[in-house]
């Protein structure tokens, strides 16, 4: 190894022999009986760019970067009509679903929130697990003797022991952090417990529900069922219960889809299920019976399980259901693989399941718990509850896009009116030019501004962006008009373009054939540095509000959101990653613009 490291052997020098036949030295391989040939400028820009590790690192990084803004959203599209109260600002990482070990095999009840769970064990020993929307989630209340019960909310837990006694933490406004008098006094024991979108509620042995927190968020009347519940449960916005005497009822005030119950399921009914747009019922019978909106699949119900279901849960927006046999089936929408159902659970037999927002739990024979669903997020998420990840691939390449079309029409007028200006000189260069610098004087972003302002709302979106583009690179092309003008200039004195004329060349051809070619390595150069800073013009319309607005993602505008103190300091995730990937890409592009500028002009490192 010593000998090769001696002599200069490498992978790389084995590299630059391949291209450039050269030996491990680096070195061209001729005899000395030979003269040494002369290689083209195109090969030597090329070895010369090779040769420069900090452009090619930036290279590198650039198409990781360019590869995964148009590549990823193949497999992870996006959804701009996406939103999700339940997960605003969750912080990265894959923990919603990390069990502790000692619960995972001996586990008595379980139960998720929007971003954490809580289970009790066999011996009523409490454990909480995931990311904490709230520091308060983890802060487990002492000396709460054996719990029997566990329910999560939003972002607070609510338990019950052996004794009847309640307790509840977490998230501790709307009145959530304490027990109210009135569930003390309660006239009955307390039968069921439960803990839903800001709200916690509980059911007596007699029928009497009592619910306290957020309830401005729930279009409820209670009323026609109070003292006679059986089972209830709650959605985002609204509630459904059994009756002591078996019927069902949805509670909300307003006509909606879910409102009306299903002859089948008016009585007789022994469990029920509401997710945020569609109710379940399972009759005597094991007949499962939806209704209610089937925008996310929440009404197709696996027909081979009909007359087996003993249980059903819901998510957000989807259903969970058990049958007789300990088959688990799982349907609605499958963002998250909350509908995926392990192996490990069609092999085993379950007793129970529990289904919360995006997560699913099942329990077998042997005690042992099985999981499937939302775990997390990359990049965490936003104010709206959508995944940073997906966004900021999807948001890359708008903003790559935007500024590659702007560069492109920039670049084609720049060098139609630098050609005409170089080669003919004279009246034509003197209007070409004055034009130039009428162009390149306009302010570009009040200029933009005003112009977003006018149009305001009288285009859609897709319209808005392609105006964006053009205007971008209509205002931009004044510099690369005076330099293409400039090297023309040059090129038109040679003899080869004395030459052309002499043999009646048509002068387009001229102009665009022979001049140009002879000009393009240093227009390329232009072209890649212009590139960066059309990237960043758009995100800075786009952070002040008038490029590209939401939903419709951008670097720019992932930032806009993020200027509040609380989420710098708290959600850091939301600037820290779109400011990454917009710095990375415009200084990678930046290197790339001068190591081909060093490539071509070696001389540019002496000055």
């Amino acid at each position: 190894m010593n000998n090769k490291k001696k002599n200069g052997y490498s992978f790389f020098g084995w590299i630059k022999g391949m291209l450039f036949g050269m030996n491990s030295m680096g070195n061209p391989e001729v005899s000395v009986l030979e003269e040494e040939q002369m290689q083209g400028p195109m090969r030597t820009i090329v070895k010369n760019f090779l040769g420069n590790k900090v452009a090619m690192t930036a290279t590198i990084i650039f198409i990781a970067i360019f590869a995964a803004c148009f590549i990823l959203p193949i497999f992870y599209p996006l959804d701009l009509t996406f939103s999700d109260v339940t997960q605003q600002n969750v912080g990265p990482g894959f923990s919603m679903m990390k069990v502790p070990k000692k619960l995972e095999h001996n586990i008595a009840d379980i139960s998720s929130g929007s971003s954490f769970g809580v289970g009790v064990d066999n011996e009523g020993q409490v454990y909480v697990f995931g990311k904490f929307t709230d520091k308060k989630l983890g802060q487990i209340p002492e000396n709460m003797g054996k719990i029997v019960d566990v329910e999560a909310g939003h972002n607070h837990i609510l338990a019950l022991n052996d004794q009847g006694k309640l307790f509840t933490w977490g998230y501790d406004r709307f009145g959530l952090g304490k027990i109210p008098l009135d569930v003390k006094d309660m006239s009955g024991k307390i039968k069921e417990i439960g803990a839903g979108y800001h709200i916690s509620y509980v059911v007596s042995d007699k029928g009497e529900v009592i619910f306290w927190g957020n309830d401005n968020l729930l279009d409820i009347d209670i009323s026609p069922v109070q003292k006679n519940v059986e089972k209830i449960v709650f959605n985002t916005s609204t509630a459904m219960a059994i009756t002591k005497d078996g019927k069902t009822e949805v509670l909300c005030k307003t006509e909606l889809p879910i409102k009306n119950v299903p002859d089948e399921a008016k009585t007789g009914a022994i469990d029920i299920a509401l997710s945020e747009k569609a109710a379940a019922a399972i009759t005597k019978d094991g007949k499962l019976i939806v209704w209610g909106s089937n925008a996310n699949g929440e009404l197709n119900v696996p027909e081979e399980a009909q007359g087996k279901f003993v249980k059903v849960e819901a998510g957000r927006n989807h259903f969970t259901a058990l049958t007789s046999d300990g088959k688990v089936y799982s349907w609605g929408i499958d963002n998250y693989g909350q509908t995926d159902i392990p192996a490990s659970v069609a092999k085993s037999n379950i007793v129970d399941i529990k289904s919360d927002c995006h997560q699913n739990y099942a329990i077998d024979e042997n005690g042992n718990l099985h999981k499937w669903g939302l775990k997390g997020y990359l990049m965490g998420t936003d104010g709206s509850g959508r995944d940073i990840f997906t966004r900021l691939v999807a948001g890359g390449r708008m903003t790559m896009t935007v500024g590659a079309i702007a560069v492109i029409i920039s670049t084609v007028i720049g060098i139609i009116v630098g050609g005409f200006s170089g080669y003919y000189g004279g009246k034509i260069d003197n209007i070409l030019m004055r034009l130039a610098e009428i162009v390149g004087a306009l302010p570009f972003l009040p200029f933009a501004m005003i112009l977003s302002t006018i149009v305001g709302n009288k285009v859609n979106e897709t319209q808005r962006i392609a105006i964006i583009m053009v205007i971008l690179g209509i205002l931009s092309w004044p510099g690369i008009a005076r330099l293409v003008r400039a090297q023309i200039l040059a090129e038109r004195e040679k003899e080869f373009v004395t030459a052309a004329k002499a043999m009646g060349i048509n002068e387009m051809s001229i102009i665009f054939r022979h001049i140009l070619p002879n000009v393009i390595t240093v227009i390329i150069v232009n072209v890649t540095l212009h590139f960066a800073s059309s990237m960043l013009t758009e995100s800075t319309l786009s952070f002040i509000g008038f490029g590209v607005v939401e939903p419709n993602p951008t670097w720019g505008n992932m930032l806009k959101g993020c200027q509040d103190s609380k989420i710098i300091s708290e959600f850091w995730w939301r600037w820290v990653f779109p400011a990454i990937a917009l710095s990375l890409s415009t200084i990678s592009i930046n290197i790339i613009g001068e190591g081909l500028r060093d490539a071509i002009d070696p001389k540019s490192k002496e000055r």
